[in-house]
C-alpha cells in the first residue's frame, strides 16, 4: 500500500512539474507569438480578398518539407497542403493547396478563399463523409529568421465536394502545438503528443484528445496504465478494426544545462486500447513488444498506412549529438509493421529478394562439391554485408552533393520468413532498376490503391540543408521497383549564406522575405497581389512612417479587428494594426 501511494505521489508530482513548465513556456512565448500575429494577420488579409475558387494546372509544388500529403477518399487524387522551405537565410511557410491526379500524372493548384494561415508540421486526416473532407489541426508558423515560433491550436476542414475551407471553433481542444499526430478512429479524430517551443523554452506532450465528428466537440481522453513519455513525430496507426491505436518511436529533448540541450530518439511501442463499459468509452495504455526486424532508431521518418492495415515507415535521420555539434545519418530504407501479428519486417524489393534466393540455391549446390564450406562463408558474408551506392548531383551554383546510400544487409532467416509470407504474385521476376529515393527526413508520404507515394523532404550535407521536390511511387503489392514521377531538380536547390549585418531581432523587417513569391508563380497572380495592395491607403509623397501610421490608424485598426475577430483585446489589435501599417509602408518604399 505504501509503495502504491508513493508511486501515485510520484506521478502527481510529475504532472505538477509538467503543468508548471507549460505555464512558464506559455508566458515566455506569449510576446513572441503576439509579434508573429502581425505577419499571420497580413497573410489572412490577403487571403480574405479572394472571392472565388481558382484552379490552375501547374508544375509540381516547390521544394518543401513537413507538409501534409493525403489520399482523396473518393478519387484517385492526392492532396498536398502547406509545408516549409529554408534557403540558408530565410524560412518560408506555405498554405498553398495542390491536387495530384494519379492517372493523368498532373498537378493542379487550387486557390480557395479563406484558407488556414501558412504552417508546417501540422496534421491532416481525410474523412469519407460529405463527399470527402480534409481535417487539419495545429502546426507552426516561424519568423523569417527562423528564431521565433507561433504554434497553432486551430481546427479546419476542407470540404472536397464544394472546395470550401471552414474554421471549426470548438472549445476544450489541445493547446497550441506542432509535431503531434492525428488519426481517424471510428467517428473520432484522435490527437496525441507534439511540442511547443519558444526562443528559450520548450515542452513536449503525451496527452490524448478526441474530436467527435458527430457533435463537433473536443474532449480530453484520460487512459489508465503507463503512457508513453512525452514526444513528437511518432508513428500513430489505428488498428484495422478501429478499436485500438499503436504508437511507435518519436523524438523529445531535455535541457542538460543552461545552453545545452540533448535529444532522445524513442523506439518503444505502445497500444492505446478502447473498450466500451456501461455505455461509456474507457481507454488504457499498455506496452508492446513486437517481434521481427525492428527499424534502427531514427526520427523524422515518414509514415503511412498500407494494404491490410500495415504501417509503412520510410527514411528518417539518426542524429549524433555532441555539446557543440550535430551530425545526422539519413536513411532511405523501408519498414512495414503488421498490426495483426505485432511484427516488424524490412520492406525489401523483389529484386533484392530474387538475387538472395539465387545465392542460397548456389550455396546448396556448392555444398555437394569440394570447398563448400569456404564458398558458403563467402556467400553468407555477401548476404549480410551492407551495400553502398554513391551518387553525385551538381546544383546550379556549382555545389557538388555527394549522396552515400547505405543499404544494410538483413538477416537471412527474417528474409526467408518474409518471402514465404509476402511473395504472392512475384513469379520469380527480378527488376533491373536501381532507382530509389535518396536518404531524407521529413518527407510526405501517403498510400492510395496499394501504392506508396513519397514527396520532398530534406537532407543535409555539412552545414547546408537541401529541400527536395522529387516524387516517387512504389507498388506495395508488387514491391518490385520505385517509379520516378518527378526527378530531383538541382536548379531548385537555392542556398544563401547568412549575413551578419541582418537585424535578426526585428521580425517585421523580415516580412518581405516571408511573402516572397515563388519564382515559377504566374504573372497573373503577381498582378492580382499588386491590385490588392493598392486597396490600402496610399503613402503620400515625402510622408514619414509615423505620419502615415497616424493618418491611417483607424483603417488599419479596422482591418486588424476584422482579421482577429471581435474577441481580441484592443491592445493586441492596436499592436497588430501598427505592424501591418509598417509592413505596407515599407513595401511601398
Amino acid at each position: 500500500m505504501g509503495k502504491k501511494g508513493k508511486k501515485e505521489k510520484k506521478v502527481k508530482g510529475a504532472e505538477k512539474t509538467a503543468a508548471k513548465m507549460e505555464k512558464k513556456v506559455s508566458k515566455r512565448s506569449k510576446r513572441e507569438e503576439e509579434d508573429l500575429e502581425a505577419l499571420i494577420a497580413e497573410f489572412q488579409n490577403l487571403d480574405a480578398k479572394k472571392t472565388q475558387v481558382i484552379e490552375t494546372a501547374c508544375q509540381p509544388p516547390s521544394p518543401r518539407l513537413s507538409a501534409s500529403l493525403s489520399a482523396h477518399p473518393e478519387k484517385d487524387e492526392l492532396i498536398l497542403f502547406g509545408g516549409e522551405f529554408f534557403n540558408g537565410k530565410k524560412t518560408f511557410l506555405y498554405n498553398d493547396l495542390f491536387f495530384y491526379n494519379i492517372k493523368k500524372n498532373c498537378w493542379v493548384k487550387s486557390d480557395i478563399p479563406n484558407p488556414p494561415p501558412p504552417r508546417c508540421s501540422h496534421q491532416a486526416v481525410v474523412v469519407p463523409q460529405g463527399g470527402g473532407q480534409l481535417w487539419v489541426f495545429g502546426g507552426e508558423f516561424a519568423s523569417p529568421n527562423g528564431e521565433q515560433f507561433y504554434h497553432y491550436k486551430d481546427l479546419w476542414v476542407l470540404h472536397l465536394a464544394t472546395h470550401t475551407w471552414e474554421n471549426i471553433k470548438a472549445p476544450g481542444g489541445p493547446s497550441g502545438r506542432s509535431g503531434h499526430r492525428m488519426i481517424l478512429s471510428k467517428r473520432q479524430l484522435l490527437v496525441f503528443g507534439g511540442f511547443h517551443e519558444s526562443t528559450r523554452d520548450f515542452i513536449y506532450y503525451n496527452d490524448v484528445y478526441s474530436f467527435s465528428l458527430d457533435t463537433f466537440t473536443w474532449s480530453r481522453v484520460a487512459p489508465s496504465g503507463s503512457a508513453p513519455s512525452p514526444r513528437s513525430a511518432c508513428q500513430m496507426t489505428s488498428t484495422p478494426d478501429g478499436t485500438s491505436v499503436i504508437i511507435y518511436g518519436g523524438y523529445s529533448k531535455v535541457r542538460v544545462k543552461k545552453d545545452v540541450e540533448k535529444g532522445t530518439i524513442h523506439s518503444d511501442m505502445f497500444l492505446l486500447k478502447r473498450e466500451a463499459k456501461d455505455g461509456q468509452e474507457k481507454w488504457s495504455w499498455s506496452r508492446l513488444n513486437p517481434s521481427g526486424n525492428k527499424p534502427p532508431p531514427r526520427s523524422g521518418f515518414s509514415l503511412a498506412v498500407g494494404p491490410a492495415g500495415r504501417a509503412v515507415l520510410f527514411g528518417g535521420v539518426c542524429d549524433e549529438e555532441e555539446e557543440e555539434s550535430l551530425e545526422g545519418d539519413f536513411f532511405n530504407d523501408l519498414y512495414l509493421y503488421d498490426t495483426a501479428k505485432n511484427r516488424w519486417f524490412p520492406g525489401l524489393l523483389r529484386q533484392n529478394k530474387s538475387e538472395k534466393k539465387k545465392r542460397r540455391r548456389g550455396k546448396k549446390d556448392a555444398a555437394e562439391g569440394e570447398g563448400a564450406q569456404e564458398e558458403e562463408e563467402e556467400e553468407e558474408a555477401a548476404t549480410q554485408a551492407p551495400t553502398e551506392v554513391i551518387k553525385e548531383i551538381v546544383t546550379e551554383d556549382g555545389t557538388v552533393m555527394t549522396i552515400k546510400e547505405v543499404i544494410p544487409g538483413a538477416q537471412e532467416k527474417e528474409e526467408e520468413e518474409e518471402e514465404d509470407e509476402d511473395e504472392e504474385g512475384d513469379g520469380g521476376k527480378s527488376s533491373a532498376s536501381l532507382v530509389e529515393p535518396c536518404p531524407r527526413s521529413s518527407a510526405m508520404a501517403t498510400v492510395r490503391q496499394g501504392k506508396l507515394f513519397l514527396y520532398g523532404g530534406m537532407f543535409e550535407v555539412g552545414d547546408r540543408q537541401f529541400s527536395l521536390n522529387d516524387f516517387y511511387c512504389l507498388d506495395l503489392h508488387k514491391m518490385d521497383q520505385w517509379e520516378v514521377l518527378v526527378e530531383m531538380d538541382p536548379k531548385a536547390q537555392e542556398w544563401l549564406e547568412e549575413s551578419d549585418s541582418e537585424d535578426d531581432d526585428d521580425v517585421e523587417e523580415e516580412v518581405k522575405g516571408a511573402e516572397k513569391e515563388e519564382e515559377d508563380e504566374e504573372s497573373e497572380e503577381e498582378s492580382e497581389d499588386e491590385e490588392e495592395e493598392e486597396d490600402h491607403p496610399a503613402v503620400q509623397e515625402g510622408e514619414t512612417l509615423t505620419g502615415y501610421q497616424s493618418r491611417t490608424e483607424q483603417y488599419w485598426i479596422g482591418l486588424a479587428r476584422s482579421n482577429m475577430g471581435p474577441d481580441a483585446k484592443d491592445k493586441k489589435v492596436a499592436k497588430v494594426a501598427v505592424a501591418m501599417a509598417k509592413v505596407f509602408y515599407e513595401d511601398q518604399q
